[in-house]
């Protein structure tokens, strides 16, 4: 199971010198990969009263490709991944010209985490449809794939043309690991036939989320597809129980089939997840050397 933390941007804020400080931090301290939020525009005050979820997205967040770029150049190890890049809203080529691009530069070192969104103000300002975009999302994938697999790609779909052309450079593999964010009941349908692994959050450690990782490596072998090459990344957080609780909790994960654990210090998103007291770069690292003690023998 391997080990990986989300950036703390709203506690921390994107200095070169913090981002940088925070993932050459995390590589000391063993942990396998960083993880980068996305978001292209957030809500006003006036779009927010509409739609009070719309602001959440007015915080500071780095594009995450210029971001990883920057941060693979200044380590060796550290695996990246995007948690989630919103893909719907934006071209499918010029995303998986700048997936690639970064695989080559990172020396293979990452995985793109991509989702469908919930924010129609980022979608009216980049000129996509908010209301097709699980649907384009699909043939979304499948473009990228292909593009990443061929030197040159001819396709023909609802939502996209492509007459034989290509992106160069390719990554090295003839791929970018593709995993999925998201619980919406197309997800795992979308996982089981196009993803390399999935990114849940909102599951608590119990019987329901081992049936839901049952439900897609059953789809996954619907689609023809071996389970096992689908991995499973969960959250967790530390802002609230002792040493012991983390360890059982991650004990249970890895027992479940998770291939990958991101620790989360400001998430609140759902309600399972509490964020660190603390807001400092030190103290987020302190809680991310914390965390790593205790669940070491599990990785």
């Amino acid at each position: 199971m391997q080990l990986g933390a989300l950036i703390p941007f709203g506690d921390t804020g994107g200095d070169p010198s913090t981002v940088r400080e925070y993932a050459q931090s995390l590589e000391g301290l063993g942990y396998d990969f960083l993880e980068a939020p996305d978001h292209v525009l957030g809500g006003g005050p006036v779009a927010s009263s509409a739609e009070p979820r719309a602001a959440v997205a007015g915080g500071m967040y780095h594009d995450p490709f210029v971001l990883l770029g920057y941060l693979a150049a200044a380590t060796t190890k550290l695996a990246f991944s995007t948690g989630v890049l919103i893909v719907a809203q934006r071209q499918t080529a010029l995303v998986a010209k700048q997936a690639a691009c970064l695989d080559v530069l990172s020396g293979g070192r990452f995985r793109l985490g991509i989702g469908v969104g919930w924010n129609p103000i980022e979608f009216t300002g980049l000129n996509e449809n908010f209301h097709n975009r699980g649907r384009r999302s699909e043939e979304q994938a499948q473009v990228m794939q292909a593009l990443w697999a061929q030197p040159h790609v001819t396709f023909k779909g609802k939502y996209h043309t492509i007459d034989d052309a290509g992106i160069n450079p390719r990554p090295a593999s003839g791929k970018v690991p593709l995993w999925y964010g998201g619980h919406h009941e197309h997800t795992l349908p979308r996982i089981a036939k196009w993803g390399d692994g999935w990114m849940p959050n909102a599951y608590a450690p119990d019987q329901s989320a081992l049936d839901i990782f049952g439900h897609l490596r059953r789809l996954t072998e619907q689609a023809g597809r071996d389970p096992a090459a689908v991995g499973i990344e969960v959250w967790t957080s530390i802002g609230e129980g002792a040493e012991a609780d983390w360890h059982k909790e991650a004990a249970f994960w890895k027992q479940g089939g998770a291939t990958h654990l991101c620790l989360t210090t400001t998430f609140n998103g759902r309600a399972r997840h509490r964020r660190i007291a603390g807001k400092t770069l030190g103290d987020h690292l302190a809680a991310a050397k914390r965390y790593r003690d205790v669940i070491g023998d599990l990785l």
